[in-house]
């Protein structure tokens, strides 16, 4: 991962704030550390596909993550309401004091919402005020030729030309000196509108809001979101004085209730952050491509090739991250191709990266030419490789130099075929280990571990160690790391391999 940009000190929260975010599962540990390495944030935890943070990152900065999908504010995080042989009043009730019993975790999160808006809006007035004197000199001149224009044609059709010469161009200077003031003040209402969405800042009354709840568990089987939110949104209205408004709110209060937790937050960006707005032609979900590219310790003059590049997702997300390197996609497919070439040029990055119409099987380069690679091995009806999983890993171990990385998407078909591939492999060291790799375990070490994230922190820890147990070494490469990861509706794996020999091919 790039080393993160320091922020600018006058866009900071005056304090650490507490956020979390969504995540694919599978996917907390990449969010972990680049949450720490990104955002220099501290008491990082999680559970199941969210995770907790402390950081004084602005919002430019909380823009850069990758691996997240949504970010929220944290409001209030607790253990789940207990709906066994419980009537729904009771659990109502129960709700109602998640707000009334602890009224200030709420404004204080409000506060700390409203000044990192009041923060950006101002981070954003600055950069205008340091673009407007030259579309100030330009608005000015445009503004003269258009009434010494309309000057000329009142001279050609009044009488007496001079005098009403001499008028428009008196005229005009006072005008002009209008034209600024009117400018300063439609930039300070500009900012008044963005602090607005906010709501009044000397008027939690004026506040509008709405609720989106999603249930799963126990309680979804008692209670339905839509229930959750009505209860919800009627305490925070008798609690606050707050008006609904379900179309086009100040403020979304979002709420997540299991058997594990229930957490409340606001949402930072209406925008989830895994949507990419430089990607055109969507392929594989941008968020695992970015953990796959940080996984393989991409360094600056590397040659990284990814031979099955479909739209160019892993190479597009790679390429914004680390620049300074040389990216190579190619496939066998025109379509898939003249996607990704889409997809390169809306993203700024057509000279960054090559394509080639090439053959997985029968790459065009040197034995032990390429650094690193990079790929998704495509599964599913449409991609039946069955075997060929074993000749497409003898190409690329071919073109792979020595103590090269290669870092594939598997399906847990391509891992049984590998599986019945290693009896011609040698084993991964001396005592047929794989946990003394390093680097095995350095995604899941959590600050402040405590409660329930410790809890799903052992769970989460043991089904890596399993995962990676399972991940049989083939030739010269040796499995590293390996994280099960969804895709939605199935599962997928990311292996790590380092090229420990020649493989003599």
């Amino acid at each position: 991962m790039a080393a993160a940009a320091p922020a600018d000190p006058q866009s900071e929260p005056a304090a650490g704030a507490r956020f979390f975010c969504t995540a694919g599962r599978g996917l907390e540990p990449f969010l972990m550390r680049e949450v720490r390495v990104r955002l220099q944030a501290t008491q990082v935890e999680y559970v199941s596909g969210k995770v907790f943070f402390t950081t004084c990152s602005d919002l430019n900065m909380l823009k850069t993550l990758k691996s997240a999908e949504r970010l929220f504010l944290l409001i209030k995080k607790q253990f789940p309401f207990n709906v066994s042989s419980v009537s729904k009043g009771k659990i109502f009730y129960e709700m109602q004091r998640f707000i009334s019993d602890d009224p200030e975790s709420w404004l204080n999160a409000i506060s700390i919402w409203k000044n990192l808006l009041e923060l950006d809006a101002k981070k954003k007035k600055l950069s205008q005020g340091d673009a407007n004197p030259l579309k100030r000199k330009m608005g000015e001149n445009d503004s003269i030729i258009a009434k010494k224009l309309k000057a000329e044609q009142m001279q050609e059709t009044q009488k007496n030309r001079e005098c009403q010469l001499e008028k428009q161009i008196e005229e005009e200077t006072l005008e002009r000196g209008d034209f600024l003031t009117e400018r300063e003040k439609c930039q300070e209402e500009e900012l008044q509108n963005e602090l607005a969405k906010a709501g009044d800042t000397h008027n939690q009354n004026d506040l509008t809001f709405r609720v989106s709840c999603r249930c799963s568990g126990a309680i979804a089987k008692t209670l339905s979101a839509q229930e959750v939110g009505r209860i919800i949104g009627i305490a925070l209205m008798k609690q606050f004085g707050w008006k609904a408004d379900l179309r086009n709110p100040n403020l979304e209060i979002f709420i997540h209730l299991n058997d594990i937790y229930s957490v409340m937050g606001i949402p930072v960006f209406r925008v989830p952050l895994a949507s990419r707005a430089y990607i055109r032609t969507a392929g594989l979900r941008s968020t695992i491509a970015w953990a796959m590219a940080s996984v393989a310790e991409i360094k600056a003059g590397a040659f990284v090739l990814d031979p099955m590049c479909g739209l160019g997702t892993i190479l597009l997300e790679a390429a914004k991250e680390w620049p300074d390197v040389y990216y190579v996609g190619a496939d066998v497919s025109d379509s898939q191709l003249l996607g990704a070439c889409d997809n390169l040029k809306a993203a700024g990055l057509t000279g960054k990266i090559e394509l080639l119409k090439v053959s997985v099987m029968e790459l065009p380069w040197p034995s032990e030419s390429v650094d690193i690679i990079i790929s998704d091995i495509p599964f599913g009806k449409k991609f039946k490789l069955g075997k060929d999983i074993k000749s497409i890993l003898q190409e690329m171990e071919r073109v792979l130099h020595v103590g090269g990385t290669i870092v594939l998407l598997l399906s847990e078909d391509h891992r049984r075929h590998l599986k019945d591939c290693e009896g011609s492999s040698f084993p991964l060291n001396s005592k047929g280990s794989h946990s003394d790799e390093p680097g095995a375990e350095k995604c899941l070490i959590l600050e402040g571990k405590t409660g329930i994230s410790e809890t799903v922190s052992s769970s989460f820890e043991a089904n890596h160690q399993e995962c990676l147990h399972k991940m049989p070494p083939f030739g010269s490469l040796v499995p590293v790391e390996c994280y099960k990861v969804s895709l939605g509706k199935t599962d997928a794996f990311i292996h790590k391999y380092k090229k420990s020999s020649s493989s003599g091919l």
